[in-house]
């Protein structure tokens, strides 16, 4: 792999000449070196995505532009396998998880391909004196500053809708996991995206992401991650002005009542919890349940969670390792704390026996916590849940509601108007019922409150990256 960034249609080197190591978090060894980015490279970067704003790129036809996305996908299906392995190398997750992240890409840059095509504007009934109508253009060169969790799919979560809009866009993939990022620059400089549209600098967030949001460029910032990254992101933009769409992660609970298909949720929660380790933003990570079946909720879910198997990504079990030595640390900690205060342990809580090197966590299950714990308040991102009994549907909801976070939650009951009711006063950007991660690239998502801001995928997706020009002519 190359330690070089990819700006204006070219490799090369970074500025300073600095680059820095990716590690395999399944063997805790090194992977390869890869450039360290900063402010001259941004500027290189942010400069050649302007200037292809105003060359062949904006001679472009819409329906062309759907159609180069659609060769972008096709490439990157037709290379799925290796960049499946670079993203489990990368990050540790199993094989078969990695495909589907490609499959998911795939989809995503043929949904929003689509709709290069149908964003329209409006006429304007001003009367018989006039013409008014509105045009959307593109807001110019775009920021895209990506988390490691689903690092090629983040990527294209937003740099899909943005080419289709017209845009360029600037890529700055998370430091522990640049790999699919690069394979991506090879892939469109292959297929024939001009130059400087797509331009990938690999870095760290203090040096190449701060100066990437601050650049005077750049136009619109996307970013996923932490809440106070994503403040220090919006304090720099503001000083541009420039608008930005942020997913900020979400500690998010899930309503359980006694009409609930207890089968099904016990399934859903392998994945809705556990899968990739529980690093999603949109993972449950809490269950709020009514008392007389907390105990059979516990007993189901600790025998669900017992038989995921862990291991190295290659090995392509149920869950792989967490992403670094800080993550495993961090997710521990909160073990740990919730250990000490109280909270009984069910399955898990631990590193796998059998495997001494790697970031590793078995999937993890505490019952009887208290609402005010650490582990039920602040998002742990790994494999670990939390479950809590509540007197009350109006307690479940305030429990729910009480925390800052507003990205995800979910109720499981029979009573579909229950559920619906519920769904109107819960506190989040998405709810979900009688199942977990429902939705597809034509669902919006994004969150409220300290959750983000604005929304992804589906034609709202597509919108963040145009603005409206009215024009009016008098006759």
């Amino acid at each position: 792999m190359r330690a070089e960034h990819f700006i204006d249609g070219e490799w090369v080197r970074p500025a300073s000449g600095r680059t820095f190591v990716t590690i395999d978090p399944s063997t805790e060894e090194p992977i390869c070196e890869v450039g360290r980015g900063d402010a001259a490279d941004i500027d290189r970067a942010v400069r050649a995505a302007d200037r292809a704003m105003h060359g062949p790129w904006a001679e472009l036809a819409p329906a062309e532009r759907g159609s180069l996305l659609c060769k972008l996908a096709a490439a990157i299906g037709e290379a799925k396998e290796e960049i499946a392995r670079l993203e489990t190398v990368d990050v540790g997750k199993p094989l078969k998880e990695s495909r589907g992240d490609v499959d998911g890409v795939v989809a995503t840059l043929v949904y929003n391909a689509g709709a290069a095509d149908k964003m329209e504007g409006a006429t304007i009934p001003l009367g018989p004196g006039f013409i008014d109508f509105t045009l959307m253009e593109p807001v110019g060169v775009t920021a895209h500053i990506v988390p490691w969790n689903f690092p090629l799919g983040m990527a294209i979560r937003s740099l899909a809708p943005a080419l289709a809009a017209g845009c360029t866009a600037v890529l700055k993939p998370a430091e522990q996991s640049p790999l699919s990022a690069l394979k991506l620059a090879e892939i469109a400089e292959a297929v024939g995206v001009p130059k400087g549209v797509i331009n990938v600098v690999t870095g760290y967030g203090e040096e190449a992401g701060e100066a990437l949001t601050r650049h005077p460029l750049v136009r619109s910032i996307s970013f996923t991650g932490s809440v106070e990254t994503g403040r220090r992101i919006m304090a720099a933009a503001a000083s541009g002005p420039k608008p930005v769409v942020l997913e900020l992660g979400g500690k998010n609970a899930l309503l359980v009542f006694e009409d609930a298909d207890l089968d099904r949720l016990a399934e859903d929660m392998a994945d809705a919890a556990f899968g990739n380790s529980g690093q999603v933003c949109s993972a449950c990570s809490r269950i709020l349940v009514a008392p007389r079946i907390a105990q059979e909720i516990g007993e189901r879910l600790a025998a669900r969670a017992a038989r995921i198997t862990v291991g190295p990504g290659l090995e392509d079990r149920d869950i792989g390792p967490l992403v670094s030595v800080e993550q495993h640390s961090k997710v521990m900690d909160h073990i740990e704390d919730a250990r000490r205060a109280g909270g009984r342990l069910l399955v898990g809580g631990r590193r796998p026996v059998h495997l001494q090197r790697g970031f590793f966590v078995e999937p993890t299950v505490f019952a009887d916590v208290d609402p005010g714990w650490r582990i039920a308040r602040e998002e742990v991102f790994g494999p670990v849940l939390a479950i809590t009994a509540f007197d009350r549907e109006e307690d479940a909801l305030s429990i729910a509601n009480s925390l800052g976070y507003g990205l995800v939650a979910g109720i499981y009951t029979r009573d579909i108007s229950r559920a619906l009711k519920l769904a109107r006063r819960l506190e989040t950007g998405s709810v979900w019922i009688n199942g977990w991660f429902i939705g597809g690239q034509q669902a919006p998502t994004g969150g409220i409150k300290d959750s983000g801001i604005g929304r992804e995928r589906g034609l709202p997706g597509v919108r963040n990256y145009l603005q409206i020009k009215n024009v009016g002519v008098r006759l």
